[in-house]
């Protein structure tokens, strides 16, 4: 039987993290000869958990407490570790746990896996459902990335990856600071489904618009070297173009340096001692079992 183990990582959010387990188990039902696991990192959360009933079809759910608050990126590849050290699977479901991320979109994970064979499957975002200020700050976010990397990231967390890119993904020391760029950059072959980001199953958004606005950076921040190599470029032609456009030349060199330093600033958390020794951030771990 084929083995699947779901990761989430959950953040004071515990009433939508047991919406997201009874939703899951309505779509994993009509998958017989699969076998499903949960991996719930609880990152440092000041709620107390509450009582969790294991679903019926889910055989194993698993909290993963961490000692601090430390976001979805070290969530995640705590996650994606202790999943490769303590699991026998064949793939990695990645969702978050508001919602946001639709259980009905992994049958579509699943069943595009299984056409493709041995491929790790992204959820590649054609319809968003939040407000014009963060959509139009969401796509000035794919441009900057495209400007200054040329990869189109138009995916999240949300995806099924194969133990093989998980064994490849989880060595990177950038998966510390964002998983969605870390597999663009290590793994050349992906599919994709289409998905339609689903709304917040309770409440606001816990992110604050900062922590958004670093998350972008952290994004193209794995691609550094195309950052600081383009950038050096764009400077040239800026200077070449400063009799014609004055000014504005320079406010854009300006940006540029101002960018690259930010961009420097969070590609050094990239730490593979901090990679080796994530186990150290766990508290323990907790088993639903009934």
């Amino acid at each position: 039987m084929k083995k699947i183990v779901i990761i989430t990582p959950v953040y004071n959010d515990w009433e939508s993290f047991v919406k997201l387990i009874k939703e899951i188990d309505k779509v994993i039902s009509n998958f017989k000869n699969i076998s499903f696991k949960l991996i719930a990192v609880n990152d440092g959360s000041s709620e107390k958990v509450p009582e969790i009933q294991l679903p019926p079809h889910i055989n194993t759910v698993e909290i993963l407490n961490m000692k601090i608050n430390q976001g979805h990126a070290i969530s995640l590849a705590n996650g994606i570790k202790y999943a490769l050290n303590n699991y026998e699977f064949e793939s990695l479901i990645l969702m978050d746990a508001d919602g946001e991320d639709r259980p009905v979109e992994i049958s579509d994970l699943i069943n595009k896996a299984n056409e493709l064979k041995n491929i790790s499957i992204v959820a590649k975002r054609v319809k968003r459902s939040e407000g014009p200020i963060f959509t139009i700050l969401y796509n000035l976010h794919k441009i900057l990335t495209f400007l200054f990397t040329g990869k189109l990231m138009n995916f999240g967390n949300f995806s099924l990856i194969t133990k093989k890119d998980a064994e490849i993904i989880i060595r990177d020391p950038t998966i510390v600071y964002c998983f969605s760029s870390t597999l663009k950059n290590k793994i050349n072959k992906l599919g994709n489904i289409n998905c339609i980001r689903g709304k917040r199953y309770f409440g606001p958004s816990k992110m604050p618009l900062i922590k958004l606005i670093i998350h972008s950076f952290s994004i193209i921040a794995v691609f550094k070297m195309r950052v600081f190599i383009r950038s050096a470029l764009f400077l040239v032609l800026l200077t070449y173009l400063h009799p014609y456009i004055g000014g504005i030349s320079s406010l854009l060199q300006i940006f540029i340096v101002i960018f690259n330093i930010l961009i420097y600033l969070i590609a050094k958390q990239s730490d593979e001692t901090r990679l080796k020794n994530m186990d150290n951030e766990l508290v323990k771990t907790e088993k639903v079992t009934h």
